[in-house]
């Protein structure tokens, strides 16, 4: 069975039944203007104190599911490994540091996460088609969830994603739309095709079911290390993954699970860094011109900008830039040393640990999870050898 309740505007703060609505607040999105941060995402509400009862028998991330799971497609998603690497550990005295590596997926990335739940609404509403844009994670992701559930993926990228996303996406017949532009045209070019069409659209953010998918990483975490991390490291393009962690450990604190939340750490690329400034100066705009190595994290207009700096608000948490050369450099250190070769935008989270200590935000001593979101295999032309 499922505890959810209701959505709830993070704007206005109205309530919605499950299917009154499957996108944005009907009465905040008439005011979102295109090419600013979305107005009106939703955030899902839970029967907390049955929860807290179920968990006590069990602890179990499904309890915090929206969707029941007998509408969850085959392919398994999640249960990724969280250990110590202990090579780094000890290279940077830092004994409790921790990664959770996502980039073991079903298609290497935690954007799986997401997908399983778009998917399993679509198959419990009986829709055959979905939609999402994406820089090629969400979308290789999407064709091959749907590939196990029957069902059609339908594609905008940019015409700049990596080969290995391209070919992971055609792989499983998913049809696709290459854009001239950005992530943020594909995002548009997604939005008008699910307006004119019988589909589900999996737009990050602009389908809440999005981020609650990606929330399931923050309770595994929780339930992996059996306490509240001081520091979880997150690479940020749009802020749902980020918007993700922060609800996991809101939803555990509202079920009486927490008492307290973890730090959360924003990496993101230098030219892509609409949430960091937003976070410093408490005034959005635009990054003016996202070019990253970092593809993943490469945005101009975060759709979920408002709720992830209010996560980072709520969490007494930090922001960083990170540079192309910190990133390629930290990306093969990483891999050097743990084992794991991460995409670009994940050993960005390397590059921004390392300035968190730089600034003595982080301690010796704090217990910090590094949040590995895909693996190095999808872009293997950014390694430089």
């Amino acid at each position: 069975m499922s505890f959810f309740q209701n959505w709830r505007c993070t704007n206005c703060g109205n309530e919605y039944e499950l299917d009154e609505v499957h996108y944005l607040c009907p009465q905040c999105s008439k005011k979102w203007i295109g090419g600013e941060p979305l107005i009106g995402v939703l955030e899902a509400l839970f029967d907390y104190p049955a929860i807290k009862q179920e968990w006590d028998k069990q602890p179990y991330p499904g309890l915090f599911s929206v969707l029941e799971e007998k509408f969850y497609p085959s392919l398994p998603v999640g249960n990724t490994p969280l250990f110590r690497p202990e090579r780094l550990n000890k290279n940077l005295n830092l004994p409790n540091l921790f990664i959770k590596n996502d980039a073991l997926n079903p298609s290497g990335s935690l954007k799986d996460r997401a997908s399983q739940l778009v998917v399993a609404d679509a198959i419990r509403l009986g829709i055959d088609k979905i939609v999402c844009a994406s820089t090629g994670n969400a979308a290789s992701s999407l064709a091959s969830i749907c590939a196990a559930a029957g069902k059609e993926a339908i594609i905008f990228v940019p015409k700049s994603i990596p080969e290995a996303k391209l070919i992971q996406i055609k792989v499983h017949k998913a049809k696709l739309y290459t854009v001239s532009g950005t992530y943020d045209d594909a995002f548009n070019s997604a939005l008008a095709y699910s307006a004119n069409n019988d589909c589900l659209n999996r737009n990050t953010a602009f389908n809440p079911l999005t981020i609650e998918g990606k929330k399931s990483a923050g309770i595994e975490i929780f339930l992996q290390l059996n306490d509240v991390p001081d520091w979880i490291i997150i690479p940020v393009g749009d802020g749902v993954i980020l918007g993700g962690i922060y609800k996991a450990f809101k939803d555990l604190k509202s079920a009486g699970i927490i008492e307290k939340l973890p730090k959360l750490l924003s990496v993101q690329a230098e030219s892509s860094d609409a949430i960091t400034s937003y976070w410093e100066t408490g005034s959005y705009h635009n990054a003016n011109h996202p070019y990253t190595i970092a593809d993943s994290i490469s945005v101009k207009t975060p759709a979920n900008a408002h709720w992830a700096v209010n996560a980072l608000y709520q969490t007494q948490g930090k922001s960083v830039r990170v540079s192309d050369e910190e990133i390629l450099s930290d990306q093969k250190y990483l891999a050097q040393m743990t084992g794991i070769f991460a995409e670009p935008s994940s050993a960005a989270v390397f590059s921004g640990l390392k300035k968190a200590l730089t600034q003595k935000w982080i301690k010796p001593e704090d217990k910090i999870v590094l949040l590995i979101t895909g693996t190095g295999l999808k872009d293997i032309n950014a390694v430089r050898l």
